[in-house]
């Protein structure tokens, strides 16, 4: 890779290169240039590139030496490269070289990443083992420090935990450049002196604290509260009106359009329907699975979803390029096609279908017509973050019989049941009636109520929760997952107790994953052995992968889109309303423990 060169090592550099007394590495000629700066088009317009920042923005025929390289842009649109601003790319399957050799053809080319998966399973080696990954591949890969490990602190039970001193310690770093989503925000409003601790530290050191503000409030005390406590951006937005009110008190709203949590189409209504300024609204992916990378795209296609919503195409290009540097104070070195910023550009064939022909990274091209143009090397990841399945005891049936209080006289009962959402994170907290057969309960496929189990898979006690669940549809067979935000412990869903064991123990032999089975034959199986969360196989290898995951799902009769993201949330006990952990059930917006009978 060349290397990344600081303005202030190179503003003679610059300076003589602009003049012409110097002569440019590379020139790109004749450009339709989108200037996110005034939002505009400009037509022939020529950039003048050397030591991988931009020296000049107009005609550039004085900056052109016989050593010069040239890129002819005539009928192209130059914009600055796309930044994703909130990523988690644990959730794309993929380690980070093989994420970036996937995002670099799509014209992204910074990203800021929130490792907080793998710091719940891995702790602060995870975290260094992504960071030092990220300083090997040319894209711009940006570290949140993850602030809540664990999520919950007496709700589940993870891997590692991240103590104030870890993410002081952290943000001390000059690679992590704000802290990972704050999403114990009941925590920030009663005043908790940890968390605060946690913010302190991340404003005294001049970082940006991204948000997880999930409560519809249209700009109420809590989020006057959150933000005047130092949030500076959020994510987790689902309506216009929350996102209106955001954005009306100086928050940066996150517009997310993932593989399972689509919100550009609602979210983006505060720009459409209100006319407002929209330098507060940015695009991010947060989780976006391989398949979804490889076949529609990443920030072009997040951006042209705004556009197919009414935004124009400038201004959805704001939203992922300069909107998104402002907010992580980047804008110096990112964001625009401006002097002395890096020549981190996108050149596109197609404005409104966002069609990406070249991406530009460090004056250097490492894309083409959707096909990366340079060699990265493999990953290879060290055996401790393999061998994370801690669970010693091969499962039963009986582990997943669940029984009726002794003393209980009814031939039916009332459970809670966890009522999930399509292509949303949040859940409902609904109830149940269960028809007892012999002092046990069982998954009743003709209401759609079907067993959920969540188990530690850390600690090596096997602690196990069990409850219901409905919204999936399945008819037949169990599914299981490591993907389980954010401890990660092992997920089952199942209509009977022996295809669940056989999904958790084929996920225990194979370190981690996801697998669908049916009546005792496993039908498709993602191993994800890194964390139980990443594999280091190529995106194409983990995409095949998880399109067979997702046609086993069709198979035991689920017809929802991105299934396996909706349950890897089922156990996130931070959104409301009703989650199990490897601790129990928890109502999330009372935040206290339920049983599994509504007694």
């Amino acid at each position: 890779m060349t290397k990344r060169y600081k303005r202030s090592d190179v503003t003679q550099e610059l300076v003589l290169v602009a003049s012409g007394a110097k002569k440019a590495d590379l020139v790109i000629k004749n450009a339709n240039l989108i200037n996110v700066n005034t939002a505009e088009i400009i037509p022939h317009m020529d950039v003048a590139i050397t030591k991988g920042r931009i020296a000049l923005v107009g005609d550039a025929a004085h900056t052109i030496g016989p050593k010069t390289k040239c890129i002819d842009a005539t009928g192209l649109y130059l914009a600055p490269g796309f930044i994703d601003g909130h990523i988690h790319i644990e959730s794309s399957m993929l380690t980070v070289k093989e994420y970036a050799r996937a995002v670099m053809p799509h014209g992204t080319t910074a990203i800021m990443m929130d490792p907080h998966e793998i710091a719940n399973v891995l702790g602060t080696e995870g975290i260094g083992l992504m960071i030092q990954e990220g300083k090997e591949v040319p894209l711009n890969v940006y570290t949140t420090m993850p602030s809540c490990v664990p999520a919950t602190a007496d709700l589940e039970t993870t891997g590692a935990s991240l103590s104030l001193r870890d993410i002081a310690h952290g943000l001390s770093q000059d690679t992590i450049i704000g802290l990972g989503e704050m999403m114990n925000y009941p925590a920030v409003l009663s005043g908790d002196s940890n968390v605060h601790g946690i913010l302190k530290a991340t404003l005294d050191r001049h970082k940006t604290i991204t948000g997880h503000y999930c409560v519809p409030d249209e700009g109420g005390p809590g989020l006057n509260a959150y933000i005047a406590a130092g949030a500076n951006c959020c994510h987790e937005t689902t309506r216009h009106e929350d996102a209106l009110a955001k954005m009306r008190l100086g928050m940066y709203v996150q517009i997310r359009e993932g593989s399972a949590w689509c919100d550009v189409k609602e979210t983006i209504k505060a720009i459409t329907e209100h006319q407002v300024d929209s330098r507060f609204a940015c695009l991010v992916s947060d989780d976006t699975h391989p398949d979804t990378l490889l076949s529609v795209g990443h920030m072009d296609y997040i951006i042209r979803r705004a556009i197919e919503e009414g935004v124009r195409p400038v201004v959805a290009i704001q939203m992922a390029t300069i909107n998104a540097a402002e907010c992580f104070g980047l804008a110096h070195d990112l964001g625009s096609v401006s002097p002395g910023k890096w020549a981190d550009l996108v050149l596109l064939s197609d404005l409104t279908k966002v069609t990406v022909a070249k991406t530009i990274i460090n004056g250097q091209v490492v894309a083409e017509n959707g096909q990366l143009k340079m060699t990265l090397p493999s990953a290879s990841y060290p055996e401790f973050a393999k061998k994370t399945m801690h669970i010693y005891e091969p499962l039963t049936v009986e582990d997943f019989k669940i029984a009726v209080p002794n003393d209980y006289a009814e031939s039916t009962i009332p459970v809670h049941v966890i009522g999930i959402i399509e292509a949303q994170a949040g859940t409902l907290h609904k109830k149940g009636m269960l028809t007892i057969k012999e002092g046990f309960v069982s998954s009743d496929i003709s209401q759609d109520l079907l067993k959920v189990a969540v188990i530690d898979r850390h600690s090596g006690t096997q602690s196990m929760s069990m409850s219901f669940v409905t919204g999936f549809g399945i008819q037949e067979g169990a599914v299981a997952s490591t993907v389980a935000h954010d401890a990660h412990n092992l997920c089952i869903i199942g209509t009977n107790d022996e295809d669940m064991a056989l999904a958790a123990n084929t996920l225990v032999d194979a370190g981690g994953g996801q697998v669908v089975v049916q009546n005792g034959k496993v039908l498709a199986l993602n191993p994800l052995p890194i964390a139980g969360l990443m594999s280091e196989d190529p995106a194409t290898v983990v995409a095949k992968r998880v399109a067979e995951i997702d046609e086993a799902w069709k198979t035991i009769g689920c017809p929802l889109h991105s299934p396996f993201m909706t349950m890897a949330l089922l156990s996130l006990a931070v959104i409301p309303e009703l989650r199990l952990t490897n601790k129990g059930l928890v109502d999330t917006v009372n935040f206290v423990a339920l049983p599994i009978f509504d007694l």
